[in-house]
């Protein structure tokens, strides 16, 4: 950890923390962040050329791992003719045809930069559209940073404690109604009092920023059906679960039809890329179609879109199904190590993406998730990396598997586990 360390500390005179993103900081595992120099496959390595299985995968796009040869060439073919142009390119409308031919719901599609710039993007889109200001969110789910949604978020506020942030005015947040995931009850006394005025419920179908926690059965229709009543749109945030948790996203295992899609990385084939999307009705009123503006000059940009194509082609034919099984082996193998070794674990588990929470308690919402043992976690976290297991720094982060992962990692990664101590 040596060069990590001279690294960390050099990063910190000229970046604030030391890194460009807060949990990477790894301050509530009680550990210095690795530095990496480069990834392979299922693995990354560290700057003193250590090897660790990468369950974080960039925070879940590199469902085909580090640096997939299909998705390098393509790159490197597009780095031939250019990295941005600022105009109109055809990689465009080849990737936009692939997330609607996948995507039940998704009619028409706009590209932007991140996760963070869909969210709020389809928010100003769903308040332009229904010409309402306020939106239900969730508790504990995370929908970038944008101000309207730092209220009660997971991912990195809730890693480090931080009540919102400051910085937010209140009159921001006053529009920002809140309910607990898997509550419909909160939901119908939020419309009931505030409908005429709610242009939109935000929500991860599955959360992936409390950790993973499902939606119980109805939860997802009961929101649909709310919506529908009060003429408020039905936001999914996609950007952990879209090309994860299935090819069709959430939305088709779930078989539910919301209005608008936010899309992360995963569709720029880890680059930094995001979309919104949903029907045609609702996507022509944005800018210049419609008076709901929203640009970015690097938007489209050819490198992201010419990675997003290779992912989603090679994505097209993989086995999820298998990679599901898979998952569930190598977790529920965690779960009994540390089950045997006497250890409070509840998994929470879909698809590819899975969370091990350290307590005898159901999880089902952003409290349950709280009561993981911290302590705990930190102990896992800390013995794991130890044995070269790359692990999310968080007890708030989901773990993912990918199709690079084989049999050989899966066993190490749980061989690792029995030589646990708590």
């Amino acid at each position: 950890m040596q060069k990590s360390k001279e690294l960390f500390e050099k990063a910190k005179k000229f970046i604030p923390g030391g890194v460009n993103s807060p949990v990477r900081a790894c301050l509530s595992v009680q550990a210095d962040p690795l530095f990496i120099e480069r990834g392979e496959g299922p693995y990354l390595y560290s700057a003193e050329g250590e090897r660790f299985i990468d369950y974080v995968l960039s925070w879940g796009p590199l469902i085909l791992g580090h640096s997939h040869p299909r998705v390098k060439e393509a790159l490197l073919a597009t780095l031939e003719k250019g990295t941005s142009f600022g105009a109109p390119c055809e990689l465009e409308i080849e990737l936009a045809e692939l997330v609607v031919e996948a995507l039940p719901s998704v009619e028409m599609i706009r590209m932007v930069n991140s996760g963070t710039e869909a969210t709020m993007s389809a928010l100003r889109l769903a308040r332009g559209y229904t010409k309402r200001n306020k939106v239900v969110k969730f508790i504990g789910c995370y929908h970038g940073h944008a101000d309207s949604f730092l209220a009660s978020a997971g991912s990195g506020v809730a890693t480090l404690s931080i009540p919102g942030t400051p910085g937010v005015p209140e009159e921001t947040v006053a529009h920002t109604l809140l309910a607990n995931y898997n509550d419909l009850d909160q939901v119908e006394d939020l419309f009931k009092e505030h409908g005429q005025d709610i242009a939109a419920v935000i929500v991860e179908p599955v959360a992936g920023n409390m950790g993973v926690v499902l939606p119980r059965a109805g939860f997802l229709e009961g929101l649909r059906e709310i919506t529908l009543k009060y003429g408020s749109l039905l936001i999914f945030d996609e950007v952990i679960t879209g090309f994860r948790v299935s090819y069709s996203g959430a939305q088709g295992y779930f078989n539910i039809d919301p209005d608008l899609t936010c899309l992360g990385k995963i569709i720029g084939g880890g680059l930094p890329v995001g979309a919104y999307g949903g029907k045609k009705e609702i996507m022509q009123h944005i800018a210049p179609e419609g008076p709901v503006y929203q640009a970015g000059t690097l938007s489209g940009n050819p490198l992201a879109m010419s990675a997003g194509i290779a992912t989603l082609k090679e994505l097209k034919n993989k086995d999820y199904n298998k990679l599901a099984q898979n998952t569930e082996k190598l977790a529920l193998g965690l779960q009994e190590i540390l089950q045997k070794k006497g250890v409070p674990v509840r998994l929470n588990l879909i698809g590819s993406m899975f969370t091990l929470f350290f307590t005898d308690q159901e999880v089902v919402d952003f409290a349950g998730a709280k009561q993981s043992n911290q302590e705990l976690f930190v102990s896992f976290y800390q013995q794991m990396r130890t044995q070269g297991i790359y692990l999310a720094p968080s007890a708030f982060e989901a773990s993912f598997n990918s199709f690079s992962h084989t049999e050989k990692e899966w066993e190490k990664t749980l061989e690792a586990a029995n030589k646990l101590e708590f």
